[in-house]
């Protein structure tokens, strides 16, 4: 198992409450971790049919048989379980007696929020971060995301960045060296077969399978949801619920703009990113290296690697990730913006590996910005070396990050 940085976290937290629970998308290592870190519990997939309907006709019964210290996985299965729980937990107080994992978020949260409050604590975890699969330690706090400069770190050639963001971060991907493309192919077909027919009325799967390669073509970029419509012929409030569904079954995340009165002329749609290149890439139909390389929208897909990077270390710290983008209808645009306190701190992500001095151009409008307090700011490029250490706008390597 490759480790992973939300691991402390969890044992923390799990000293505190009666119930923690494991969510994110499918294949991104919730079991094997919930199993690695709670080694002395019983372990219940409600996958098994027999089991799910003991749990389902007979909640009850089915815990009592089971007792407490145990891990429940796929909870969502068996939504008759969550008031017995919290019954459960009200008599007895012992700390980390349950422990629940789910693919299917938005359904577990949605029990979790009428039954459990209160008696839960609940994190995502998402595929691998590029500082996990290379075993580079986490973050030692919040601020230091994206912040500590480590120069000390292997350099990382052009080719292998291709790679990785072609392969993308799914744990068993890497555990097992697989063939990512037939993989990805396996994980389409598993999340709309199972999850988009039990949890939408979707009459045509192949339809829902067409709105995942538009919102893929998306990537990195505003979404447009009339475009969308009018691809599909479905309606624009259908497109807002098929993304809403995609952003909480983990497939997908959104950037909102940043608002603090910095100019009324502000571009409020928000962006649209994948929560892994390897799953972009194959919705994009890149099959190799090669169409990667040439592929017209290789610039958002490498910045949507890094924002990714970004947002799945913070929730490895069992945070909300504070991201934002900023953008005038002037065409002043920063990729980036990460909240610290009353701050944004801006991030502009270049794919180039040479250093030009335009890359710092949206970075030293924004701070100059009337009422804005920032007075730094970031370029991320592919290029070897820490450039601009001494002035406010430094050029970092993206592997130092």
């Amino acid at each position: 198992m490759i480790p992973r940085h939300l691991a402390p976290y969890v044992v923390k937290y799990a000293q505190e409450y009666p119930i923690v629970a494991l969510v994110g998308p499918r294949q991104s290592g919730k079991t094997t971790l919930a199993r690695a870190l709670f080694p002395s519990y019983k372990y219940i997939s409600l996958e098994n049919l027999d089991l799910r309907h003991h749990a389902a006709t007979d909640p009850r019964g089915f815990l009592n048989d089971h007792g407490p210290f145990v891990i429940l996985d796929e909870v969502q299965r068996a939504p008759e379980l969550f008031p017995y729980l919290q019954e459960l937990v009200d008599n007895k107080q012992d700390p980390a007696q349950y422990i629940l994992t789910g693919s299917s978020q938005f359904l577990l949260i949605e029990k979790i929020t009428q039954s459990l409050a209160g008696r839960i604590v609940t994190f995502k975890l998402y595929p691998l971060t590029y500082t996990e699969l290379f075993n580079y330690p986490g973050e030692s706090n919040f601020d230091a995301v994206f912040h500590i400069q480590n120069a000390h770190r292997e350099k990382v050639a052009q080719e292998d960045l291709y790679n990785l963001m072609w392969k993308g971060f799914y744990p068993r991907i890497h555990d097992k060296d697989l063939d990512s493309y037939k993989w990805y192919e396996n994980y389409i077909f598993t999340y709309v077969e199972r999850d988009i027919r039990s949890l939408l009325n979707v009459r045509n799967l192949r339809l829902f399978e067409h709105f995942l390669l538009l919102c893929a073509s998306q990537s990195g970029q505003l979404i447009s949801y009339t475009n969308i419509s009018n691809a599909l012929g479905i309606s624009i409030p259908t497109v807002k619920e098929w993304i809403s569904l995609l952003e909480t079954s983990g497939l997908i995340f959104i950037l909102t703009p940043y608002f603090q009165n910095f100019s009324k002329r502000i571009v409020k749609t928000p962006k649209i990113y994948f929560a892994d290149t390897g799953l972009l890439c194959h919705l994009l139909s890149i099959r190799n290296l090669d169409q990667l390389k040439t592929h017209p929208l290789l610039g958002h897909i490498f910045e949507t690697f890094m924002i990714s990077e970004c947002f799945k270390r913070f929730y490895n710290m069992g945070e909300t990730p504070p991201l934002y983008f900023w953008r005038d209808q002037g065409g002043n645009k920063i990729d980036l913006l990460i909240q610290k306190g009353q701050t944004g701190e801006p991030y502009e992500i270049k794919l180039s590996q040479s250093y030009h001095s335009d890359f710092k151009k949206s970075i030293e409008h924004w701070l100059v910005l009337k009422g804005n307090s920032a007075k730094n700011g970031t370029v991320i490029y592919c290029g070897e070396h820490l450039l601009n250490i001494d002035t406010p706008i430094q050029t970092v390597p993206w592997f130092f990050l």
